[in-house]
């Protein structure tokens, strides 16, 4: 069985060929907070730069990581931070 970093990568490399890709669990520090889990993989960054994103809202690139993630939110992924540029866009690097 692979983490759930690694499913989280595969997913969101499938659903959106981005050119930049980061995963960061954050679960260390959430601990003793809600749904955060003893064994962690909960609460999780993601930076993507994605030629999918171009054109889109904050909100729509925010709703389509999470339909893209829906299986691990299901399954006890708790919280997503998410830095969603397109090619070009300021704020990731």
């Amino acid at each position: 069985m692979t983490n759930r970093a690694d499913r989280i990568t595969t997913l969101l490399q499938e659903a959106f060929a981005p050119s930049l890709l980061e995963i960061t669990d954050d679960s260390h520090h959430h601990s003793g907070h809600a749904g955060a889990a003893a064994g962690g993989q909960t609460h999780y960054t993601v930076t993507m730069v994605s030629e999918s994103f171009r054109g889109q809202t904050r909100i729509a690139r925010s709703r389509a990581v999470h339909a893209a993630l829906a299986s691990e939110l299901a399954a006890g992924l708790h919280a997503l931070a998410l830095r969603l540029r397109a090619p070009g866009e300021g704020g990731v690097g």
